[in-house]
């Protein structure tokens, strides 16, 4: 970029827009600060800095984590390469009926909006709040709520959001793809915690038993949720009134909370669904519903990342949709 003159003989100032390559939204906030060449005596000007972003909160620990990735086959994403404002915060308002239980989060109802509050009646609806940290689009910024959470916190979601960015996890079911996510995301933090930090240290040791701690998440979740179900059933069917299926998910959500309550903690997730209701279970659903048998295959590989990390992938080009097709495909892979 450079100054343009006028003659020779006068200077005049001219605004200019740097050319820019691939574009987010971070860029652009730089580059429409617009750089102003003022004439001064003689015409003489300096050549201005290049403009470049400001940094962001974790940064540097979220690119090597990414190139740690690369290591073990996770292919590059466009994610975590910006930082967003809390102007750019989503939150979203996840509901379903009382004697309701969907079968993820992709069935629960949802509005989506910029109010950090939810507009849904929970005196007739089952509700689950949730301020969005990270959605693997692919181009995912670091968000204000992801930049604040605890380190351990922070690096499995981003291992977990690329993971999800990688093209076999978009041709799976969404609930399989998440389960493979999840366990990803847990294998891929510990691991470069150990060799960023070493085994002596706390962040490592907070993520070592993550993903056995998860896989006894997900048996209490899915266990209550079957019994849930079952009530809901019972109820369509004209077995149970509508005040005996309440009072049956109000013990079934008391005992889930004790259960899970009682799990030794986890540092990146909630041992309980965030929400005691049929919301916050079909959102958690999600995650656990296939989660024991990607964990399985892991053993089964030995527990070595780098070797889960392929296997996953090919499991995932498969397609599956449902649980025995992911069987199935698992074998076929092991085979």
């Amino acid at each position: 970029m450079y100054p343009m003159t006028d003659g020779g003989s006068q200077c005049r100032s001219v605004r200019t827009s740097p050319s820019v390559h691939h574009v987010n939204s971070a860029q652009a906030a730089a580059v429409a600060l617009l750089l102003i060449v003022a004439a001064v005596a003689g015409c003489g000007v300096e050549r201005p800095a290049p403009t470049v972003a400001p940094p962001f909160p974790r940064q540097a620990i979220i690119a090597e984590l990414q190139e740690f990735q690369q290591e073990l086959g996770v292919e590059r994403t466009g994610n975590f390469r910006r930082f967003s404002d809390a102007q750019d915060a989503v939150y979203r308002c996840y509901f379903t009926g009382r004697v309701e239980l969907p079968a993820s989060y992709e069935a629960l109802e949802m509005i989506e909006t910029d109010d950090p509050s939810c507009p849904v009646d929970e005196n007739v609806y089952d509700v689950f709040f949730y301020p969005i940290e990270a959605v693997a689009s692919g181009s995912s910024p670091v968000s204000p709520a992801l930049a604040e959470a605890l380190l351990e916190r922070a690096l499995v979601v981003v291992a977990h959001e690329d993971f999800h960015n990688q093209r076999e996890a978009r041709q799976a079911s969404f609930d399989i793809a998440e389960a493979a996510a999840t366990l990803a995301g847990f294998l891929i933090a510990r691991d470069f915690t150990r060799i960023k930090y070493g085994e002596e240290s706390e962040t490592f040791q907070r993520l070592d038993r993550e993903a056995e701690l998860f896989l006894i998440k997900a048996r209490i979740v899915n266990t209550y949720y079957q019994r849930l179900d079952g009530v809901y059933d019972a109820h369509a069917a004209g077995a149970l009134t509508l005040d005996e299926a309440l009072d049956r998910k109000a013990a079934f959500y008391a005992e889930l909370e004790s259960e899970c309550g009682a799990s030794e903690p986890a540092v990146s997730f909630n041992n309980c669904p965030a929400a005691m209701n049929n919301a916050g279970l079909a959102f958690d659903r999600t995650y656990t519903r296939h989660y024991s048998t990607w964990f399985e295959l892991h053993e089964v590989l030995g527990r070595n990342t780098g070797t889960t990390v392929a296997a996953f992938r090919r499991v995932l080009a498969a397609g599956p949709q449902s649980e025995t097709e992911l069987i199935d495909a698992r074998e076929a892979v092991l085979r």
